[in-house]
Parts: structure tokens; C-alpha cells; sequence
């Protein structure tokens, strides 16, 4: 492993005119250090493992070495119309629809058809965008095993394959499915291999040397885990007062774009509601947003138009949205490489932010495994009264109807009757005789003075014995 080099220029690396154009349009000038390690090695030919912290530019690195690639190697000849000729896989659909975002601008000048597939959407105009031919295939490993079962597309002419995010593939388990891609493939001897992580853990290079070409390992250490330019506070609120500290923040603040952390899909939807109770424009982003609108949500966060995005760690990885001026761990993550990722959503490209956390009682024992992690004790802010302000109720109807009892919402039993209402019993008043009676609209005494058919003969003619007695079938013959 080399030294980290000094400051290295794009303009001096050996990249084809019309890559070193759309980088000149992106406004990149000088390489990261793991841009300026891994760019020289995958340009000439070596595969590579690289390790970096978030925000840092793997993916212009993997981006640029990939067209480089394609663009000095032409495809096989035999090469079929759905057959790509580079695959790169992510393990969520934000980052690999920012990938291709990133894709479509640094590779503006190269003449490659760029598809991009991942679920939740778009099943059928995903699949046609395939049967009509890519070179470039950007996606998550689910929806692009799915296509290549149906034969949609096939993996024999891959020359370039890059793995986004390794580490977090292994955490979502879909190492099994990258597994099944890789086996696909040609041999590694015969492609380029590009793997990135924010971590290179055993797993991670287990998966290296088994199905890449003797990959060279770049790790860009920093001398701290957490950046300098992010200002890191501590508040200890009760439980009871976490919600008054927020909104006393949020409006001492005046954050320009906030990402507020929760460990659950249910507590970010209660926050988001008591925020917009309380005059604040918030959303929620959970895995269970559908597709369409959690790309409509984070387009209208990274234009300025929603100012504050209460999320789940679904946003804590992968994600570049620039500008993000404060990041709020309502919650404190139970996994200290989490508080890492998620304040690394601030303060990128050499910007500042300020990440703040709630060390409340129910999740105040994560606090000693973080400060351990990134070796040094964070400052601690008092409370005073004017940060805790009265709050109006939150605006989300679903969220006050289950705090109000005896308000349920009407169920929808698809047109059958609600199993919740009693059935009716039919009350049949009798006369003397013991006759039903059926008029509803007579009063009682009307009804017991009218008289009511009935069948007395047959019951005079039966003693008592035979009243009583089991009738009997009568006799053939």
C-alpha cells in the first residue's frame, strides 16, 4: 500500500478527453485521497478494494475508471443488444438512483447508454428500458436478479463490475444474491473489479479475494473517526421533554436543511407530525414510504423546498444531499458506527454542520459505546427554559386518533358487514296462544288484541302422551 500522495489533479491522470469534459462540467479539479489512490490503479487495469469514509468521492472514482475502461476496450464483438457491459450494484435504491444521478453527469460526453432498476416502481418500463440494451447497468440486487431470471438481460459480456456500499450489502443480506451475480460473470481475470466501503471488514474481504483479480487494498485512514468541521453536542432530556427541545431548537436554530434521526419508523412518524403541528414543514422517510415518494421527498429536500426530513437510518448511508446544515439524533443510534453515518450527512465537501443528540433514558447506554468508538467525549449543553416551549398538537389525524380513545377510523371489510357491530337479534312478540307475531308497527296491546292464525286442531286430537313422544317414520308395505 502507498503513501497517500499529495494533492493530485484530474487533468493529470490518464483519462480519455471526453471523461476528463464531463469532469471539467461536474467542476471537479483535484482528487480526493481515495480518488488520488484508487483512480491510478483501476485506470490501469488493477482491480481495486477501497476503503474511505462517507462523503468522501468513491463514487466519482468507481465512475470515472469504469468509462475509462469501457472507452479504451471496446465490447466483444459477438456482444448481444441485452448483454451490458458494466454492472454496479447498491444496496439501496436512493443510492443507486444517486449513482446513476452522478452517472448521467460525469459520463455526459461518452456515448453509453445508462439503465438503472430497483424495486418498488416502474416493473414493466424498467424491464422494456432492458430488452432494449445498456451498457451501463445501475441497480439493486433484488429487482436486477428478478430481470435476469426472466432472461430479460444476460451477464457473459461484463467487462467492468463495481460493488457500492460492500459492507452494508452484507448487512442487509444480499451477499448471498451478489454472490449469485458474481458466479455469472466472466472470470475476474477477464473483467475490471471495483469494490468500495466505508469499512473493509473480514466478510467484506473474504467477498474481495474470492471474486476479484488480486485486488489492491487502498484504505484512506483519518486521523479522527468524525470530521473537524462538524460541531458535536450532547442535551440530556427526559423523555418527556424531547419533543419541547426540538422544536425550541429547530426554532433557536433556524437550520437551513435538518435531517432528524429516529431508531423506528414509528417514532419518526410522531415527530414529524408534532413538527408540523407546530409550523414546521417535515416529512418522513422509512422503508416503508413507497418508491415514488421517497424520490419525490429527498428531490424536494436537496432542492431547499422541504427544510426538514425526519428519517430512519434508510438516510443515514449513501446519500449525498448537499447542504445539510444540522443533523438531530432524536434518538441515539444503539450501533455507534451509525452515529458516525449519520452525522456524516453534514459537513461534506469540506462544509461545516452541527450534530446534535438526545441522550434520553431510554437510550442513554449508547452514549459510552459511541464516545469509545470515536475516541473522545462529547461536549454536554445545558437545558434551559426558553428551549422547552409549549407545543400545540401534532397535525397528523392518524396520530390523534389513536391518542383519543372511542375515536377509531371506520374499517374497510371490502363491501362485508363490520364483524364490530352486534347482529340484531328479531324480537317476536307471541299472543295468548303463543302464536309469533311479525306486525312491528302495532303497539303491545294492539298486537295481543288482534287475532293470529294459528293450529290448535291437531293439538287437540294428541294426548299428552303422544304430545310429547318422538314421531315416528311411517312404515313401508
Amino acid at each position: 500500500m502507498s503513501e497517500q500522495p499529495a494533492s493530485t489533479a484530474f487533468a493529470d491522470l490518464q483519462l480519455s478527453q471526453a471523461v476528463k469534459q464531463g469532469v471539467a462540467d461536474a467542476g471537479f479539479e483535484v482528487c480526493t485521497p481515495i480518488q488520488a489512490q484508487a483512480l491510478p490503479l483501476a485506470l490501469a487495469g488493477h482491480d481495486v478494494a477501497g476503503q474511505a469514509q462517507t462523503g468522501t468521492g468513491k463514487t466519482a472514482a468507481f465512475l470515472l475508471a469504469l468509462f475509462n475502461y469501457l472507452l479504451t476496450r471496446p465490447a466483444d464483438t459477438k456482444r448481444g443488444l441485452t448483454q451490458p457491459r458494466a454492472i454496479i450494484l447498491a444496496p439501496t435504491r436512493e443510492l443507486a438512483v444517486q449513482i446513476h444521478r452522478d452517472a448521467v453527469t460525469l459520463g455526459k460526453y461518452v456515448d453509453f447508454k445508462l439503465g438503472l432498476v430497483y424495486g418498488g416502481t416502474g416493473y414493466e418500463s424498467q424491464r422494456n428500458q432492458l430488452s432494449l440494451g445498456v451498457d451501463v447497468l445501475i441497480g439493486t440486487p433484488g429487482r436486477l436478479i428478478d430481470y435476469f431470471k426472466q432472461g430479460v438481460f444476460d451477464l457473459k459480456a461484463v467487462q467492468v463490475v463495481v460493488l457500492d456500499e460492500a459492507d452494508r450489502m452484507f448487512d442487509l443480506g444480499f451477499i448471498k444474491d451478489i454472490r449469485y451475480v458474481l458466479r455469472r460473470m466472466p472470470r475476474p481475470t477477464q473483467r475490471l473489479g471495483m469494490l468500495f466501503s466505508a469499512t473493509l471488514s473480514y466478510r467484506v474481504m473474504e467477498l474481495a479475494y474470492e471474486h476479484m483479480n488480486n485486488p489492491e487494498f487502498v484504505r484512506i485512514e483519518p486521523d479522527k473517526v468524525t470530521v473537524d468541521t462538524v460541531k458535536q453536542v450532547v442535551y440530556h432530556p427526559a423523555n418527556s421533554e424531547k419533543m419541547r427541545l426540538l422544536v425550541g431548537l429547530l426554532r433557536s436554530m433556524d437550520p437551513l436543511r435538518s435531517l432528524v434521526f429516529t431508531n423506528t419508523k414509528g417514532a419518526a412518524e410522531r415527530v414529524s407530525a408534532w413538527l408540523r403541528g407546530n409550523g414546521f414543514n417535515a416529512e418522513t422517510l422509512t422503508g416503508d414510504v413507497p418508491q415514488i415518494q421517497r424520490l419525490r421527498l429527498l428531490e424536494q429536500f436537496t432542492q431547499g423546498e422541504l427544510p426538514v426530513m425526519v428519517a430512519t437510518d434508510v438516510a443515514a448511508r449513501g446519500l449525498h444531499i448537499p447542504d445539510v446544515s444540522h443533523v438531530f439524533n432524536y434518538d441515539l443510534p444503539q450501533d455507534a458506527e451509525d452515529y458516525v453515518h449519520r452525522i456524516g450527512r453534514t459537513a461534506r465537501a469540506g462544509n461545516s454542520g452541527d450534530a446534535i443528540s438526545f441522550v434520553c433514558e431510554e437510550y442513554a447506554y449508547s452514549l459510552m459505546e459511541i464516545e469509545a468508538y470515536i475516541d473522545h467525549s462529547l461536549p454536554v449543553e445545558r437545558i434551559n427554559t426558553e428551549l422547552l416551549p409549549e407545543l400545540a398538537p401534532p397535525a397528523s389525524r392518524a396520530y390523534r386518533s389513536r391518542r383519543q380513545p372511542g375515536k377509531r377510523p371506520p374499517r374497510d371489510n371490502g363491501g362485508r358487514a363490520d364483524p364490530r357491530r352486534k347482529k340484531r337479534k328479531s324480537v317476536h312478540n307471541r299472543d295468548a296462544n303463543g302464536a309469533a307475531s311479525h306486525n312491528k308497527s302495532a303497539s303491545p296491546a294492539q298486537r295481543q288484541s288482534t287475532p293470529q292464525p294459528s293450529d290448535t286442531r291437531r293439538t287437540e286430537r294428541l294426548t299428552p302422551n303422544e304430545r310429547t313422544a318422538p314421531r315416528r317414520k311411517p312404515s313401508i308395505g
